[in-house]
């Protein structure tokens, strides 16, 4: 936990201080500059929400394999419901990279 607060933190770091260090003339915190952070929270999120997607479904699998069928529908929707919302946050951002 501790290795993951650290890479997001730098990671974090790494896009502030981009723009700065590569001499842009655009504000690193408008609108177009931060689209790609944006776009990179929500592939995160997305990406930390299937793993524990994943992990409590096969958890609960090991603990109950007589509802393997029930769970592993369940996990279905639930990770098509947070790939929709992951794909409305990256249009958004998107949108705001190239129309704004």
């Amino acid at each position: 936990m501790k290795s993951i607060r650290i890479a997001l933190a730098a990671v974090a770091v790494l896009l502030v201080s981009a723009p700065l260090a590569m001499a842009q003339t655009a504000a690193p915190f408008s609108g177009r500059g931060m689209a790609g952070f944006g776009a990179g929270i929500a592939v995160l999120g997305a990406a930390l929400g299937f793993g524990r997607i994943g992990a409590a479904a096969l958890e609960s699998m090991a603990r109950q394999p007589e509802v393997a069928d029930k769970v592993s529908g369940s996990m279905i929707t639930v990770a098509a419901l947070l790939e929709g919302a992951t794909f409305f946050g990256l249009i958004v951002c998107l949108l705001i990279l190239f129309f704004a």
